[in-house]
């Protein structure tokens, strides 16, 4: 009687730790799955990265809700995202620019519209951002932007000043005499090297053309249209002129905006809003920045209404399960105290309408973005056909340096297009 007391006692005790580790394992399986994990796009080092980590930090400490935050930077998001969503990883969110997102990795997209609508999300978004993000989610909003930028021509105030130009070059004919008086002061004009040069070719077509017809000329290698001789001639006045940096020709990113625009020697360069927190640690805080759009041809199609403006997205993986979760962190990171961090620490833009505030590096970017109309997409159509991208890219640097004509630019396009 008295082993069969302790073997039922036994028993009971097994089954009772059993039920302890099933308990356990069940909790600690729960708690895995309802782990937020987040592909980004930003280093941890950077200060995008450093604001991301202190927002997942009071999100978690708000909701309970433990993100596993995986900082991949441009290289790696860009080369193995796709592969990862393809083989089924579980990956909730992620982020990139705008185009991107939406293109590259539209397969994967969650619709967000009701996520949006029950948050009531776009009373402060920026609503030209969102259109744009619905735009390019034909027409469903699938991505949230975060880290608004422009593209423009951004140039050294007190170099301006020098010269005596007095006011932004609205039309080509002005922003010629801005660069002579530039170059007669000393400094050199115009600087670029070979991560932007195609968008000098892409915004003075997309002047003349339109974007559209831009795009449709570089895609069917149209280069007999009389758009792409009148392009290179302008460019080619420009080099004779010397208004180029004499190093455009070799410049390697980030030469130009590095080594001649930051140091002071060069006054313009087309670029991102992004650009005055990339050489910060080179102007320092005292450096005035001014900005304004590429200037408008004679009878062209587009004025300085038009330009690539975007932002930084987040997107909702269409197979996670913990996509409610996901919307909430998104809004953590693009609402009220952490876009304004970001904002202020990344010399960005911010996404909030109400963090009115912009860093005073920017203050000369404000009208110039609130004055566009048209959204251009990247490069303004120049680097719509990748397979002439790398050629345009060549033909330009030799352009803008001098050591080809108008002529040999439009017959090399064509050569090469065979």
């Amino acid at each position: 009687m008295k082993q069969k007391i302790i073997h039922t006692v036994l028993l009971l005790f097994v089954v009772a730790i059993a039920f302890i580790g099933c308990s356990k394992a069940e909790t600690a399986g729960e708690k895995e799955a309802g782990t937020l994990v987040y592909w980004s796009m930003w280093e941890a080092t950077e200060p995008q990265g450093q604001v991301i980590q202190e927002a997942i930090s009071q999100f978690t400490a708000d909701t309970g809700i433990a993100v596993d935050a995986q900082f991949k930077g441009r290289t790696g998001i860009r080369e193995g995202l796709q592969p990862a969503l393809d083989a089924g990883s579980n990956i909730d969110l992620f982020d990139e620019d705008i185009d991107r997102v939406n293109a590259t990795w539209k397969a994967y997209l969650l619709d967000l519209e009701d996520f949006a609508k029950n948050a009531n999300y776009e009373a402060t978004a920026n609503a030209g951002l969102i259109a744009a993000c619905r735009k390019a989610g034909e027409g469903k909003l699938k991505s949230i932007p975060y880290q608004p930028n422009i593209f423009a021509v951004f140039y050294n105030k007190a170099i301006f000043d020098q010269a005596g130009v007095t006011a932004v070059p609205k039309t080509w004919e002005e922003l010629d005499a801005a660069c002579q008086k530039i170059k007669n002061a000393g400094f050199v004009p115009i600087t670029n090297d070979d991560a932007y040069i195609t968008c000098l070719f892409g915004y003075h077509m997309s002047r003349i053309n339109g974007y559209e017809k831009t795009e449709a000329i570089v895609k069917g290698n149209q280069w007999d249209d009389p758009s792409v001789a009148e392009t290179a001639k302008a460019y080619a006045d420009f080099a004779k002129k010397g208004y180029f940096s004499p190093n455009i020709g070799a410049n390697v990113w980030p030469a130009g905006q590095n080594q001649e625009l930051a140091m002071g020697t060069a006054a313009m360069y087309l670029n991102g809003s992004w650009l005055p927190n990339e050489v910060i640690s080179m102007t320092g805080d005292d450096f005035e920045w001014g900005c304004f759009s590429y200037p408008a041809v004679a009878n062209g199609h587009d004025g300085v209404e038009a330009s690539n403006f975007g932002a930084q997205v987040f997107a909702i993986n269409k197979n996670s399960k913990n996509a409610e979760a996901a919307f909430k962190l998104i809004t953590y990171i693009t609402k009220g105290r952490f876009d304004k961090e970001l904002s202020a620490r990344s010399l960005g833009i911010p996404a909030d309408s109400t963090n009115t505030d912009w860093p005073k590096q920017l203050k000369n970017v404000r009208p110039v973005m609130e004055s566009l109309k048209t959204r251009y997409p990247w490069a303004a159509g120049a680097e719509a056909n990748p397979d002439m991208t790398p050629i345009i890219k060549e033909n330009m640097m030799k352009l803008c340096a001098g050591t080809i004509t108008a002529e040999q630019f439009t017959a090399n396009l064509k050569a090469a297009s065979k």
